[in-house]
């Protein structure tokens, strides 16, 4: 496997620093990917070590955490807290001006502060169009009207992008039209092309150039495929890929989740994933499911994905030059503010 080629496996760590076993892990040409999760994280300075210690057995590694923002932040001790999208979002409705100003550097500073701790990528922002409908989403989207998502994530983009870091799109193609919530069920919604084309999609079609990664939803629209979107040929391939014309890297949502069950067993959901389009595949908060699922990639000598350099930070800041940043500085002042004023 030449190194500009990925592997195309992301899968998590047991503790705060890597276990015995856990290099040999990362070493294997079928990983491309880490996450980290809260229980990896006890300070901002044990991030920085652990993402060193990664970086020093496997360093083509795309290092990920799911840092969106409100209820959705691994990193808290030494961060800054981020306010939930959907404030972001009502701001912007009261003051169109300072709200879009105010979102774009919640962007750069979510995306600089995990960078300067080593990391490549935060898997934001949400793009799904909801308030109230989704027991998962709910406030972790920006708006329930398609427009303002599209207007208000378009300016945390352009923040992430200017810290240097590519943004994630989720959860395509829309996840806020059911209260189900896809970790504990697979959950099913029964609208069809046209209602979802003028709702759910209009910020994916709008965003899809602007976005280095989409990650799909395990959700299935029978109405429209008999297929759950991270498993579908029709979604990835034909919507996202062709009609949508997105080029960047699609990754599945974790394959430990209960909505992706409906696939079968570890190697087969592995299988359809990759089969599908998905140009990485996450198995987490499951070891032996993740190994699994590598010795089938092993076996099966699943090529690498080109597409995921394209997701490594293109800067590399120090926390030392992010700490008195006058951006950063003034961006904590006005959530301060923002935070005295709810």
């Amino acid at each position: 496997m030449t190194h500009s080629l990925h592997g195309r496996l992301m899968l998590d760590l047991a503790e705060t620093a890597l276990t015995a076993e856990e290099p040999a892990l990362l070493c294997n040409p079928q990983v491309g990917g880490v996450i980290l999760f809260a229980r990896n994280v006890e300070s901002r300075q044990q991030v920085e070590a652990l993402v060193a210690e990664i970086r020093a057995v496997a360093p083509q590694l795309l290092i990920a955490v799911d840092q969106e923002g409100g209820r959705v932040q691994r990193f808290k001790q030494g961060f800054t807290p981020l306010p939930a999208m959907q404030q972001l979002g009502d701001l912007c409705h009261r003051d169109r001006e300072a709200g879009l100003a105010l979102t774009r550097d919640c962007g750069w500073l979510m995306a600089a502060e995990v960078i300067a701790c080593g990391l490549d990528i935060s898997f934001a922002p949400v793009l799904d169009v909801d308030r109230d409908t989704s027991s998962i989403i709910g406030d972790r989207a920006f708006s329930d009207q398609p427009q303002s998502v599209t207007d208000v994530a378009a300016v945390f983009i352009a923040g992430m992008n200017e810290a240097g870091m590519a943004a994630t799109g989720k959860h395509f193609p829309g996840h806020g039209g059911i209260f189900a919530d896809s970790h504990l069920e697979a959950p099913v919604d029964h609208r069809g092309w046209e209602q979802l084309s003028e709702h759910d999609l209009v910020p994916f079609v709008a965003l899809a150039d602007k976005l280095g990664g989409i990650m799909p939803a395990h959700i299935t629209f029978p109405a429209i495929d008999p297929d759950s979107v991270g498993f579908s040929d029709f979604w990835l391939k034909q919507i996202l890929r062709h009609k949508l014309g997105f080029d960047g890297v699609i990754f599945s949502d974790d394959l430990a989740m209960k909505g992706a069950d409906v696939a079968g067993d570890y190697v087969q959901k592995a299988k359809l994933a990759l089969d599908a389009g998905c140009d990485m595949i996450l198995v987490c908060n499951d070891r032996p499911g993740a190994l699994e699922v590598l010795d089938f990639m092993t076996e099966q000598q699943v090529s690498g994905s080109d597409r995921i350099k394209g997701m490594l930070k293109t800067t590399s800041l120090s926390w030392a030059q992010l700490e008195n940043h006058p951006r950063r500085v003034a961006t904590m002042a006005q959530l301060q503010k923002m935070h005295s004023n709810n």
